[in-house]
């Protein structure tokens, strides 16, 4: 006999190791009208919340994170949570939907992956993430005439006027020299994010590249060549930022763009995966205020609930 499908299910925003999180209980998580809580497991606590499950079980979910503005508001939501509990105590933020069928399989979970959480939850201790985000700037190249020589001002184009000798040539080396500035400029551009990086991991105890944006996030004007997340421990903000005032005087052929700081959502791998019902995944890891005042939370691959093994077993 199947099981009734339970009225509620446990959505989890992050998992620490508890603390005075009190305060936690006047946000409004995901608008449920259920309390944010804490949810003891042996040293480890997470910060949850109880949803119905007519609106996040497996179907319902698929539907409403396919709704861009519904996915919006629930990846500013999930983010919100996260950083409360970032500001008053270490935690590690899970991914956009990550829910379990009760508070039972949520402290089974924390249970098979204390050792992970614990580790991750010592490696984020006393630190915050950064972004730094470097483009080559591309530009619309000057327009050049496509007439061959002897075109001046006044001259009639079309068939009364025919084509100098040599102009097509001249026209594919025109082609042929702007298709080499082009490359030239990503490849100086290349080597300055290189700079860029070596300079900020020196800096930072963990350094992560993740995947640039492509020209829909970023615009024609400019190519995305370094997206890097790193890891620096409270208090060297004034020489990260110092360090980045000095590129960008040093590397005038790209922009150099510093975000943060923010819950250490790359660096947080606690491995909470499976056991859990679904997972809507947003790339590697949860998106920030700034990823959804870009737009980059579209843009991040979202590809449906994810069902893991064992999370809807009776």
């Amino acid at each position: 006999m199947t099981p009734p499908e339970p009225a509620a299910l446990v959505y989890v925003f992050a998992v620490c190791r508890g603390g005075d999180l009190t305060a936690l209980a006047e946000l409004p998580g995901l608008g449920t009208g259920a309390p944010v809580r804490t949810l003891a497991a042996g040293p480890l606590t997470a910060v949850v919340q109880d949803v119905p499950a007519a609106g996040f079980g497996e179907e319902a979910l698929r539907q409403r994170l396919s709704d861009r503005d519904e996915l919006e508001r629930c990846a500013r939501a999930h983010h919100a949570v996260i950083t409360a509990v970032s500001a008053l105590v270490p935690a590690v933020p899970l991914p956009l939907a990550t829910l379990y069928l009760d508070d039972g399989r949520v402290r089974e979970a924390l249970g098979e992956r204390r050792t992970s959480f614990l580790t991750a939850l010592d490696r984020i201790a006393g630190r915050a993430e950064w972004g730094v985000k470097v483009y080559a700037l591309t530009g619309a190249p000057p327009s050049a005439p496509d007439a061959g020589p002897g075109a001046g001002a006044g001259a009639t184009p079309g068939p009364s006027r025919p084509a100098a000798t040599g102009s097509g040539r001249a026209y594919l080396d025109r082609v042929r020299t702007r298709q080499r500035d082009r490359e030239q400029r990503h490849t100086l551009a290349l080597r300055a994010a290189e700079r860029v990086d070596t300079v900020v991991r020196g800096l930072a105890v963990a350094a992560r590249r993740l995947r640039p944006h492509g020209v829909e996030v970023t615009g024609k004007h400019r190519t995305h060549v370094l997206n890097a997340a790193y890891l620096l421990d409270l208090g060297r903000e004034r020489e990260l930022r110092a360090a980045l005032a000095s590129l960008r005087r040093d590397e005038t052929d790209v922009q150099i763009e510093l975000s943060g700081p923010w819950a250490p959502y790359s660096f947080a791998d606690g491995g909470i995966a499976n056991g859990r019902i679904a997972e809507v995944g947003i790339n590697e890891r949860g998106p920030n205020e700034e990823e959804i005042d870009e737009g980059r939370v579209g843009e991040r691959r979202i590809d449906g609930a994810q069902v893991s093994g064992g999370g809807t077993s009776p």
